[in-house]
């Protein structure tokens, strides 16, 4: 009878859950870059995230992939003299099959060890269109690649025209046009995924840019989509109950890195707007996260949470990670 009961109880709390993971959630530190290290990454969030699957919860999961595609262009730079390049949106959908596989991999491991067998787990190479007018062209922001010294980062500006920026304190990196998601194609595809039981992997790396002609046709664009907006927009056209951002922090902090810095446990969308503001959060670090969360919540009534990979299932079943509220 108990058991019984828990499983129905698991049916009625069910929720569709869309979780964003970052791109730098797969490589740890410089020293940590190999695909058996990403791998390695992906397991242990993946061990969070088959949690919530066993809860009866259906889940989507879209990813980060800048690191990834830092890594591709590079490969393609130092190999240009002898093969072709590869254009920023078919290094996207490269980024989309390779971390989609490593997910579905880490993900099916891990609910066989929970002993939930009748779970699949698939990932849908996602377009997303965005409006080729963008202001976003003129004017790169989106970070890509690893961090780079000053002076690696001075060399690539003079030698390779690349538009580089300081990111949060961290150091360097490459900058590229990131315009804003304006609808997914594959969304009915992902629907059927989800109505069938099946764990989606969607939208990696924010979507493979592309617009839409005038004749109906579309066309790849090189750009890479911020992955928090484009899941927030997916959260809010499947309608889902929770929209979870996983960082590298694991809770949203105000002051940040200074000795009055301030974790907080929840707030409420006029709080986020009121700190962005302040200018609290940082441009392509924590910023488009909280942005995200506030397009979600404002538009649906339904709970944000921001928080790191170990704490996403004690974030919806206790008291771990930032909460954001309408």
């Amino acid at each position: 009878m108990s058991c019984c009961c828990k499983k129905d109880d698991a049916k009625k709390d069910s929720k569709l859950i869309v979780i964003a993971i970052g791109g730098n959630s797969l490589i740890l530190d410089d020293k940590h870059v190999t695909i058996k290290s990403q791998f390695e990454a992906a397991v242990e969030t993946a061990k969070h995230i088959a949690r919530l699957i066993k809860e009866g919860n259906r889940v989507v999961i879209a990813h980060g992939n800048g690191p990834q595609v830092g890594f591709i262009l590079r490969r393609s730079e130092i190999a240009a003299k002898e093969l072709h390049s590869v254009p920023l949106d078919s290094c996207v959908a490269d980024t989309q099959g390779s971390i989609g596989y490593q997910l579905q991999m880490a993900l099916d491991n891990e609910l066989n060890k929970l002993g939930v067998h009748d779970v699949d787990v698939a990932t849908v190479v996602t377009q997303v269109v965005v409006d080729g007018d963008d202001p976003a062209f003129k004017n790169p922001t989106k970070p890509v690649g690893s961090f780079m010294t000053k002076e690696e980062a001075d060399s690539r500006i003079k030698n390779d025209g690349w538009n580089v920026k300081e990111d949060a304190g961290r150091g360097y990196r490459r900058v590229v046009a990131s315009p804003k998601p304006k609808a997914i194609l594959e969304l009915n595809s992902v629907k059927k995924l989800l109505d069938a039981g099946i764990v989606t992997i969607a939208a990696g790396g924010g979507g493979i840019p592309v617009v839409k002609n005038s004749d109906g046709s579309i066309t790849g664009k090189e750009a890479v989509i911020d992955k928090d907006l484009a899941a927030a927009l997916m959260a809010k056209d499947l309608k889902a109950d929770l929209f979870v951002i996983s960082t590298a922090v694991p809770k949203v902090c105000v002051n940040f890195g200074k000795p009055d810095q301030k974790a907080i446990d929840k707030m409420t969308t006029e709080d986020a707007k009121k700190y962005i503001d302040e200018k609290q959060f940082a441009p392509g670090s924590m910023l488009p996260k909280v942005q995200a969360m506030i397009d979600f919540v404002e538009t649906t009534g339904n709970v944000g949470l921001i928080t790191d990979p170990s704490n996403i299932y004690d974030a919806l079943y206790g008291s771990a990670g930032t909460k954001i509220v309408k």
